[in-house]
C-alpha cells in the first residue's frame, strides 16, 4: 500500500437515452454538470477539495454549441470553484476512460488527491457542418452540409467503423448468428442486472426541469432471436445491424478518483483500486480487436494473464467487438475463449445499456467497479474500443 495509490471512490451515471429520445435537447455539458454534481454529492466529496477535473468527449460539433472548452464549461456549470483546473480530452469513445487513465497516473504522482473524471455525449445533438468558406463570402453554386454521424470513420479509416468492425470479425470466424446470439444475451443480462437492483446505485434519474429520464431507453423487453435474424446489415457491414449494435446514444458518467492518503483522511471507503493502465493504438480498421491488446497491455504490468481477472467489461461498440477480443485474448484456445466470454459484460453490455460515446469508458469502470464490490471482491479489467484503431484498459482491485 502507498499513499498515492489510486481508487476509484465512487461515482453515477445518467439513464443512457436514445437517439431522439427524452434527452435528445440536453446539451452535453449540462449533462456532464449534472452528473459531476451527482458524483460528488454521492462520494460525500466537496467540491472544493477537487484539484482537477478530466471530462471526456468524441462528438465536437455538439460540445462546440455551447463553448470550445467543455470541460471548463461544465464544471462551472456544476458549482466547482473557478480555480478548479479542468482539461478536455478526446480519443473518440476511449475519452473518458483516458480520463480516469490519466487521473490515476497524476494521483500516482503525487500531484493531486481527488480528480473528477468522466465524460458526456448528445449524439444526437451533433450539428450539421457547413463549408468554412461560407465566412468570406459566397458567390455561386450549392452550399452543402455535412453530417457527421453520417458515416462515422469514413474520413479516416476509408470505410464506416460498422464495416470494419464486420470485416474484421468475419476474418477472426466470428459470423452474424454468433452476433446476434451476442447483442440477445446482453439485453437477458442487462434485465437480469436490473431486476436484482444492480443499477440502482449507479444511475441517477435526470430532471432539469424540462427534461426527464429515470431509466435507460435502449434496452428492448421484447428483443428475440427471431428479431434480430430480420434485421439488415448497415452501412453495406457483412455482420454489424442495428440490433447487433448500439445506437447513437446521450448520457454522462463521472467517477472520483481520490488518493489513499485522501481516502484515509476522510474515513473514505473506496469501490476499487485503480492498480494498472493500458493504451494502444493499431490499424484504423482494427477497432474489434483493439481491447484485447489494450487489456493484455494492462495486465503484462502486473505480470497477469487474462485468466488472473475475474470480471471483464468490453465495450460492445458493436457485439462483434467482445467476441472478437475474447477470441484474441484466448490465443486459440476455444475453452479459455469460452471462460473468458462467461464473465464478460454480465450485466449487459453497451448494445442494450446504450453508447454515448464520451461517457462509455467511465460507465464501463464504473460498473467494474460495482460489480466487483457486489460480488465480494476480486479483480476485474475493463477495455474500450475508439479512435479507430485505439484502446484504453484498466485493471481494478477492490480491497
Amino acid at each position: 500500500m502507498n499513499d498515492t495509490d489510486a481508487l476509484l471512490l465512487g461515482g453515477i451515471r445518467t439513464p443512457f437515452s436514445r437517439f431522439g429520445g427524452a434527452l435528445r435537447s440536453v446539451a452535453s455539458v449540462n449533462l456532464a454538470a449534472f452528473a459531476m454534481r451527482e458524483a460528488l454529492e454521492r462520494t460525500g466529496v466537496p467540491a472544493g477539495e477537487v484539484a482537477e477535473v478530466y471530462d471526456g468527449v468524441s462528438m465536437p460539433s455538439e460540445e462546440a454549441l455551447d463553448g470550445s472548452i467543455p470541460a471548463r464549461v461544465a464544471m462551472l456549470r456544476a458549482g466547482l470553484p473557478d480555480h478548479t483546473l479542468s482539461l478536455t480530452l478526446d480519443r473518440a469513445c476511449c475519452s473518458s476512460m483516458t480520463a480516469i487513465q490519466l487521473a490515476a497516473r497524476v494521483i500516482k504522482g503525487g500531484e493531486a488527491d481527488v480528480i473528477l473524471a468522466g465524460g458526456a455525449e448528445n449524439m444526437g445533438r451533433a450539428a450539421f457542418l457547413m463549408s468554412p468558406e461560407i465566412r468570406w463570402g459566397f458567390r455561386r453554386g450549392e452550399l452543402a452540409l455535412k453530417d457527421p454521424l453520417a458515416s462515422p470513420g469514413e474520413d479516416i479509416g476509408g470505410k464506416p467503423v460498422a464495416v470494419d468492425a464486420g470485416e474484421v470479425a468475419v476474418e477472426y470466424g466470428v459470423s452474424r448468428e454468433d452476433a446476434d446470439d451476442w447483442a440477445l444475451g446482453s439485453h437477458q443480462r442487462y434485465f437480469d442486472a436490473l431486476r436484482a437492483g444492480f443499477y440502482d446505485d449507479e444511475i441517477v434519474p435526470f430532471d432539469d426541469g424540462q427534461a426527464r429520464l429515470d431509466h435507460d431507453e435502449g434496452p428492448r423487453p421484447d428483443s428475440s432471436a427471431e428479431k434480430l435474424a430480420q434485421l439488415k446489415p448497415v452501412m453495406g457491414s457483412p455482420i454489424v445491424t442495428p440490433g447487433n449494435a448500439p445506437g447513437l446514444d446521450t448520457g454522462a458518467c463521472f467517477v472520483v478518483v481520490v488518493s489513499r492518503r485522501y481516502a484515509a483522511q476522510h474515513g473514505l471507503a473506496a469501490l476499487a483500486r485503480i492498480v494498472s493502465a493500458g493504451s494502444i493504438a493499431r490499424a484504423p480498421r482494427e477497432i474489434a480487436v483493439a481491447p484485447a491488446p489494450a487489456l493484455q497491455r494492462a495486465l503484462s504490468q502486473l505480470g497477469l494473464d487474462v485468466m488472473a481477472l475475474d470480471r471483464i467489461e468490453i465495450n460492445e461498440a458493436f457485439a462483434c467487438v467482445p467476441l472478437v477480443s475474447a477470441r484474441v485474448l484466448a490465443d486459440g484456445d476455444a475453452q479459455r475463449e469460452r471462460e473468458i466470454l462467461n464473465k464478460t459484460n454480465v450485466n449487459g453490455g453497451a448494445v442494450a445499456i446504450g453508447h454515448p460515446t464520451g461517457a462509455s469508458g467511465a460507465r464501463l469502470a464504473l460498473t467494474l467497479a460495482r460489480d466487483l464490490r457486489r460480488r465480494g471482491g476480486g479483480r476485474g479489467g475493463a477495455a474500450i474500443c475508439g479512435g479507430l484503431g485505439q484502446a484504453d484498459a484498466l485493471v481494478l482491485e477492490t480491497e
